[in-house]
C-alpha cells in the first residue's frame, strides 16, 4: 500500500486502485505550504472528526474530486448544507463493504466542534480490512482500554496514531496503543504543526524501539510503500 503524507493527521493511501484521503488539513498547515491541493486527486474522504485541523480543505477538496466523504452523522448534514451531497455518514461501532474493503468505526476519545461552532457528532477512528492490507487509523484520540477490541476485529498490520502530545496522546501513550492494537508498525501523525505539538523524532523512535516497535515519521510530501 503507498502511503503519502500531506501534514499533521492528513494523509492519503492506494487501496484496490481507489485513492483514499483522510483529515484534510493543507492550505492552513504553514509546513504544508509546499503541497498544490489542487493536484490532489481522491475517491474517498475519510474524516475522523470536525475539528478545523481536519476538515478545513474538505469541501474543497470534495468538491473538485468528487469524492465520497465518509465521517459521522452530523458532519454529513454540515456538508450536505455546505454544497457536498456525496457523503457516506457512518458512526462508532458500524462497518461497510466498500468496493476497496470493509471499514469499521470505532471509539475514539477526543472531543468534535465542526469549524462554525456546530456539533461534530462521535470522534471516531477506522479499521480498513482489505485484501492487501489491514491497517487501524485512530484519529485524534487519547489512550484508551477500548483499543484491546480491535484485535478481536482484524489482525491489524499497520497503525496510524497520533504522537503530539497536548490535545491528543503523546509518544508514551501512544507506544502503549500500539501494543494493544497488537501491532509492530506505527505511522506517527499529528505532531510539529504548532507549539503544542512539537516532538522530538528521534526521542520518539527509540522510544518505540525500546519496545520492540518499528516508529515511521514521515517527511511532507513523502510517500512510501507499506
Amino acid at each position: 500500500m503507498d502511503f503519502t503524507y500531506y501534514g499533521h493527521s492528513c494523509f492519503s493511501v492506494v487501496l484496490g486502485g481507489k485513492k483514499i484521503l483522510f483529515d484534510p488539513f493543507i492550505s492552513g498547515n504553514e509546513l504544508a505550504k509546499e503541497i498544490n491541493i489542487s493536484s490532489i486527486e481522491a475517491d474517498y474522504i475519510f474524516v475522523s472528526h470536525g475539528h478545523a485541523d481536519h476538515t478545513l480543505d474538505c469541501i474543497t477538496l470534495a468538491q473538485s474530486t468528487g469524492a465520497q466523504v465518509v465521517c459521522s452523522w452530523e458532519i454529513h448534514e454540515w456538508l450536505n448544507k455546505k454544497g457536498v451531497p456525496n457523503t457516506h455518514p457512518m458512526n462508532t461501532g458500524g462497518k461497510w463493504q466498500f468496493d476497496f474493503g470493509v471499514v469499521k468505526c470505532v471509539v475514539a476519545q477526543h472531543s468534535s466542534g465542526l469549524p462554525d461552532g456546530s456539533y461534530g457528532g462521535n470522534p471516531m477512528g477506522f479499521i480498513f480490512m482489505t485484501d492487501e492490507i489491514n491497517f487501524y487509523y485512530s484519529g485524534d484520540t487519547a489512550l484508551t482500554l477500548d483499543m484491546q477490541l480491535i484485535p478481536m476485529f482484524a489482525e491489524i498490520d499497520l497503525a496510524i496514531l497520533p504522537i503530539g502530545d497536548n490535545f491528543t496522546m503523546g509518544v508514551d501513550d501512544a507506544s502503549e496503543a500500539a501494543i494493544m492494537v497488537q501491532t509492530k508498525k506505527i505511522i506517527g501523525v499529528h505532531y510539529d504543526t504548532f507549539g503544542y505539538i512539537k516532538i522530538d523524532h528521534q526521542k520518539a523512535i527509540e522510544l518505540f524501539k525500546s519496545k520492540h516497535l518499528e516508529l515511521v515519521i514521515p517527511v511532507i510530501g513523502e510517500t512510501i510503500e507499506v
